[in-house]
């Protein structure tokens, strides 16, 4: 296994970005590539901004919510198993579910801007793949 030896860290200091604000001067990436802090699932996590060649944003927000509905649905609702698994695994509470609320008003605010994702969602990575809406 190949050993990574040049780690580079990066602030949260940037640019806004929609309504969060992103770490745009990321020495080494595209502007086209950010990050943008969403704390709370740890302390310093962030999810991933791209622009795609149309001029519109996926953001891939990692481990910020684990479950489509829990963002989508008009009632939020999350696996058991998977709401347990955030539950145990946040840092700080108040800041995920903060983190939460604004994703989940972000796709509803500018759905003709940006796409948000999960890690954990195979129903999410599956409709990515077909390019059908979230």
């Amino acid at each position: 296994m190949n050993e990574v030896r040049d780690w580079r860290r990066f602030g949260a200091g940037g640019e806004p970005w929609f309504e969060f604000d992103a770490g745009r001067d990321l020495d080494g990436l595209l502007p086209e590539i950010l990050t943008v802090p969403l704390l709370g699932h740890l302390q310093t996590y962030a999810g991933c901004a791209i622009r795609g060649g149309h001029g519109r944003w996926l953001l891939h927000a990692c481990n910020a919510y684990f479950y489509h509905d829990d963002m989508r649905a008009s009632k939020r609702h999350c696996t058991t198993a998977r709401r347990a698994c955030q539950l145990l695994m946040e840092m700080d509470a108040r800041s995920r579910l903060n983190n939460q609320e604004r994703l989940r008003a972000l796709p509803m605010a500018r759905r003709d801007e940006l796409t948000v994702t999960c890690t954990h969602d195979p129903v999410e990575l599956e409709r990515l793949i077909a390019g059908s809406p979230l």
